[in-house]
This record gives C-alpha cells, structure tokens and sequence, in this order.
C-alpha cells in the first residue's frame, strides 16, 4: 500500500509502498477513501524537518537538555548516534480520514466490514485504528465533508471549555479550518460570534457562516471592534485557534474580555502572558486538550476502555459523532473550506503547498476506496531486494523493528554475518524503513511470513514483551533458532511452557539477549574473578530514571515492569560474574507513600550464591539523569572491581593491572550477536547455557512478584 513519511532529518514527504497493517485486538482496518491535511499540525511537522540542527534545537530546549546529559554519561558517540537514529525514523503523517471498514480485530463491537467511518488515521491506502477513535458516518454526509471530523472535533472540544451559554458573545481569534468550524458551532449553539483574521476571504466565509468580523491587517482596531461588539460589557469568551508565535492574540483576549471572562487555546501561540491583563478582570485560561477525554489514556484509545457516559458525557469518539451530527443536520457546512485535492500520488505536491505560500484551507487526499479490498491479503509483504541463494544456516527473520531492533540489534546481527530475510512489524513502515537500511529481502506485518519460510532457519524477536512468550513457542515450533531481545516471558506459566518446548528442540539455540555479559571490561572481569576461589561481594547500581506510571512497560501484563523487563539484564550479569547458581533472593522496594505511583522500580535485590558469594542491586528510578546509569563494583579476596557505565574500569589489587577506558561505550551487544550467530552455525557451543537462560528469567519473575505482592 501506499503511506505518506516525512523525514525529521531533512522534512522530505515521500510517498512509501509499506505492507498492509493487521487489525489486532480493538482495532480496525480501515480502507481509505479520503483524508484531510491539517494544515495547522502538518505545516509545524514540515517546517520543523526542513529546519536545521540548530533551529531543532531551539524548538526542543528540552530535549537539549536530555542529550546534553546523555552525552555526559553514556559519551558524545553514543549519543550522536542515538539522535541521529531518532531523526532518521520516518512520521507517519495525518490524522483525519475516512474510509471503510475491510477487517476487524477482536473486541470492536459495533463496527461491522463494509460499514463507511471516520478515525484519526493516516494518510495511506490503508489504516488500523482503535475502535474508541472510530465513528459511523451518517448517510447524507459525505466523505469529503467527514474528513474534516477530528478537526472539528478539536474546535468542539475547545468550545465546550469556553462552556458559552445562549446569547452569549465570543471571540474566535484565527479563522482557519477549525475557526470557522467553531464560528458554525458556536452560532448554532445560539451566540453571536466575532472572528478575526488578518486573511480577508476567510473573514468573508465567517461572514457567510454568521459572524461579524474584523480585519488587523486592513487596519481595523480589534479592541474597539470587540468593544462595540459586547456593547460595551466586554465579551464573554474568546476561543483562540490562530498558530502564530505572537503572544499579541493572548494579549488582545485578556482585554477585550468582561470580568470573569474565558479564555480558551486551542491553536498554538506565544504564552508569554502579563499578569495584570488576568489579575484585574479574574480571568480564566485554559488550554485545550486535542479531540477531548480520552486523548493521551492508553486504557482508553489502546485498551478500548471507555467512560461511562452518566460520568463522563464528551469522550473524543463522542465528540467526534457530535460533529457529524452537526454536519447532517446542515449546522456545519464544510464544503466551502475545501481549497485543494489530491490523489495519493501527489501527496508530496499537497505537502509542498503547505509552505509554498500559496492560500489554502482543506486539502483533501483521495484514495482508490473499495477497490483497495481485494489487495489486502496480498500487500501484507513487499519484496525489497530480489531473493539472493541462502548458505542455508544464519539466515535471520526479524520480528519487530523498533528504534533498538533498527539502531543497535540488526546492525549487530548484521556485522555478525547474519543474512538478512524478512523484518516483520506491526505497522509496517518501521518495518520497511529498516528493512531498505540494512538490506533485508522482504517487509511484512504478517509473523507467520517468518516462521512458515523454510530459507529462514532463525528468529530474533524484539516486539513489545508480552509477545515474546507466544513467538518463542511459536518460532521453536517451526524449527527455528530463536533469540529473543529481554525479557524471555513474562509469567511463571510462560516460562514452563517454554522450558517444555525447548526440552523438544534440543537442537535448537534459544538465548535471551543478556549483553551485558559479553561487554569487553565484563569479560575482562570474568576472566580475573575465575582465577579466585573465594566468595564474592557484588554492588550494582543501575540509576534507571523515572518512566510515567502509565508507559507500556510498567504494565504487568504488557511491559511485565522494570525488573522483568531491564532488571533481568542485572540478575543474569551477577549470575555470570558468580559464576554460581542463584541459592536465595530477597527484594524490598521503597515504601508505600502517595506521591509514588511506581515502588517496584525503587528497589533494592539481594542474590545468594551456592558459592557463598553475594550481589547487591540497587535498582532506582528515582535519581536524576545526567548521573552515569549503570556502576558495578566487585570485591574479592582483597581486590577491588569498578565498572562505570561500560565505559571505564578500575582495578585495585590485581598485580600490574590498572584497568582500562574505552573511547566508546560497549554494553556487548555485536559480540552477544555474534556469539549466537556463532552456535547457530555449529562454530561454538550455546553463547549462554540454556538453563542459565532459564534461570536468570525465573528469578527475575519471581523478584517482580515478591515485591508487588
């Protein structure tokens, strides 16, 4: 199918072919007739990519600082490196438009194939969206007119804010697409409406629609205009939907308000605000929040859990069929806003026009439809480099294609000799993004093309972790060697249906990607503690940083936490250096307090080895982030051990040698490639024992459980 990415590097559109995407659990697959370019949202994501390093910079102060302090732990290298995959990933642009249904997921209720909708989609042919952001299209709207939903969703939502009553006045200051949107639902809501704009024939529509106006560029006073307008009272709301980085629209709204007045953004503008336009009058501002509640909830856009109505009446879904209601019943009248059309192969010229200082308003992207249906099954896999002859062994599937898989595993897999087949994920683009980066032969959203190849005789998994489980199991089954990027599960009953799996399929390699273990100052290391008989003490101290409660990975059932998800790395490092299976654990996490949504992240792990050594863990999510993430110190037999950050480490008491630094940072990861690539060409024995594997995941398990309980 064809998408629409643009480059954040450079801001280049292109139209890419990418494999169909599934509709998984609570989604639909949706094929496109039509979508709207926001030109607000689109025109701000064009500039920022064709803008330079330095003017990225300055439109992200935050994200300087996040650099500047990975740069100072991890070093420059790394973290040029890191930036420079971030902006390589291609953006998906777009997300008003409207299609049919051609499959559903699981859990979508509601929703039958053929039914016509309306959803935050892409631009492409076709689309997955959750149910929760999906909405039937009444029969006397048109498709073009119910592209322009979500935009007029994101004016309502602002509207409701304002909270206007019948007869009041209201400002709406910038009279694009959503302005003039709002100006219709504003009049049918019963209120006199003034619009500015500085463009005459965008005031000529509000005029059209029923607003009186006034011009600044012509030279008209606003605040006189708004004055008169109020006669005299000052207006009751003002609902600013202008994008200009001028703090003068929040300004002119503090003063041309009554006492108590409401102000409410929904565009994007200055906020340097003076405090004596709000502190005389008690103004009230608010900023709104896209579509309306629901925006940004996992459990409510990803999950499909909705809000009662008798609690919540507007979610962003309802929202959006209150547009479409508005629509049929003639209150909101699109047609006129539609400027320009395109087909989809065209998409970069509806693009250009964006900057090109040519007038436009809605610009629409039109899609072959229905006939889109029949193509579904086929376009799932797209060949990008003709088949070359297999050696028959290291012949590599990747499942999953993240910003890790792209940046650090398939370059590692690569470099360990690995013949690149196919790269499955979930959308698509990552997918073909990756694959056409380092050379793989095929892109797919569809695991089975993988696992049912018999040119492919290993598997590397690296999708979110509640998948691994069921592709470890599945990829065994089918024969294949099978690495998986951590954690191996999740659960205690996934692991023993792995370990059962496994005992059938001896001959197959199975290793988690513990890395960590294959660093070069680790395997110094490992190499001078084996010389010591004595019992060890272990200190490792991992400053994980702070991930929001709500982040997939804390999850249980999805990311299984940060003990199993990361802390596993730490568990099986101690286990390594040991030398010694794990004999005893215990594990405490910071205490309950109500300002601490996450404890198990706070943790300190304590292992007992039958060797009689010992390793402590302090797993903290808690420091800050411009300190090194990860310290190991080990002390043995009088000598000492200092590993920072798998850059520099530090020997005491070990007979002529001081240590070493690296120029870069080296957490393993090529040689942990390479090592697994070696078993699975028969050149070496498993690069980590299988029950090694095994038990370093039950532990972490085990840990993870012990300190939610």
């Amino acid at each position: 199918m064809k998408q629409v990415l643009q480059s954040l590097r450079d801001g280049t559109t292109t139209l890419e072919d990418v494999p169909v995407p599934r509709a998984g659990r609570g989604k639909l697959l949706i094929a496109s007739e039509v979508s709207l370019v926001s030109a607000g949202t689109e025109r701000m994501l064009v500039k920022f990519g064709k803008s330079g390093w330095i003017s990225k910079a300055r439109q992200q102060p935050d994200k300087v600082k996040m650099v500047i302090n990975k740069a100072r732990s991890d070093g420059i290298a790394a973290t040029y490196d890191a930036v420079k995959s971030k902006l390589d990933q291609p953006l998906a642009l777009g997300y008003c438009n409207v299609g049919r249904v051609v499959e559903k997921g699981a859990g979508t209720e509601g929703f039958s194939v053929g039914d016509r909708v309306v959803s935050n989609g892409k631009h492409a042919e076709f689309v997955t969206v959750p149910r929760s952001l999906c909405a039937h299209i009444p029969d006397n709207v048109s498709s073009d007119e119910a592209s322009f939903t979500v935009l007029g969703a994101i004016g309502l939502q602002g509207l409701r804010l304002a909270n206007p009553t019948l007869g009041e006045c209201v400002v709406v200051t910038g009279l694009g697409v959503i302005g003039l949107m709002v100006v219709q639902m504003l009049r049918a809501q019963g209120c006199r409406v003034l619009g500015i704009d500085f463009d005459e024939e965008r005031l000529a529509l509000a005029r059209q629609f029923g607003a009186d106006t006034v011009n600044p560029g012509a030279g008209e006073d606003v605040l006189n205009a708004a004055a008169a307008f109020s006669r005299g009272n000052g207006v009751d709301a003002v609902i600013i939907t202008a994008a200009t980085d001028s703090n003068e629209p929040m300004h002119e709204a503090a003063q041309m308000c009554r006492k108590r007045g409401r102000i409410v953004l929904v565009g994007v503008v200055g906020l340097n605000l003076l405090r004596d336009d709000f502190y005389e009058k008690e103004l009230t501002f608010q900023v709104s929040c896209s579509y309306g509640p629901g925006r940004y909830d996992p459990a409510y856009e990803e999950d499909g859990q909705d809000y009662p109505i008798g609690f919540v009446r507007w979610t962003e879904q309802r929202n959006f069929e209150a547009v479409l209601d508005l629509m049929a019943s003639g209150a909101i009248d699109v047609k006129p806003l539609i400027t320009h059309r395109f087909d989809v192969d065209q998409a970069a010229a509806a693009m250009d026009l964006l900057t090109s200082g040519e007038p436009s308003m809605g610009i629409l992207i039109n899609y072959p439809g229905t006939a889109l249906a029949e193509r579904v099954e086929k376009e799932r896999r797209i060949i990008l480099t003709p088949e070359a002859g297999s050696s028959g062994q290291g012949r590599v599937a990747f499942l999953g294609a993240g910003n890790y898989a792209s940046r650090v595993l398939i370059p590692a897999f690569a470099a360990a000799g690995a013949e690149l087949a196919t790269v499955v994920s979930s959308g698509g683009i990552s997918a073909v993004h990756s694959g056409k980066k380092h050379g793989f032969a095929k892109a797919s959203t569809d695991p089975q093309d993988a696992l049912a190849d018999d040119s492919v005789d290993t598997v590397v998994i690296a999708t979110r972790h509640n998948a691994h489980a069921a592709q470890v199991i599945a990829a065994l089954r089918a024969g294949k060697h099978v690495f998986c990027e951590k954690p191996l599960c999740l659960t205690l009953d996934e692991l023993a249906r792995i370990e059962a799996e496994k005992a059938k399929r001896p001959d197959l390699q199975l290793m988690v990607g513990f890395n960590r273990r294959f660093a070069p100052h680790i395997v110094q290391m490992k190499q001078l503690l084996s010389r010591i008989d004595l019992p060890k003490a272990f200190i490792m101290t991992v400053n994980s940083g702070e991930i929001p409660a709500d982040h997939w990975t804390q999850n249980p059932s999805v990311g299984g936490g940060r003990i199993v998800g990361e802390g596993c790395h730490f568990i099986d490092l101690l286990r390594h250096l040991a030398g010694a299976p794990i004999a005893a654990y215990h594990a405490v996490a910071l205490g309950a307090n109500d300002a601490v949504a996450v404890r198990e992240d706070k943790a300190v792990i304590t292992l007992q080895f039958t060797d009689g050594s010992v390793g402590t863990i302090h797993y903290l999510a808690n420091g800050h982030n411009a300190v090194a993430k990860e310290r190991l110190e080990v002390f043995a037999a009088g000598r000492v051990m200092q590993l920072d950050n798998f850059l520099r480490l530090k020997l005491w008491g070990w007979a002529g040698i001081k240590g070493a630094r690296l120029w870069r940072q080296d957490k393993g990861q090529s040689a942990c490639a390479a090592a697994f690539m070696q078993a699975v060409r028969g050149e070496g024995k498993s690069a980590i024992p299988v029950g090694e594997v095994f038990e370093s995941s039950r532990v972490s398990i085990e840990i993870a459980n012990a300190l939610r309980d």
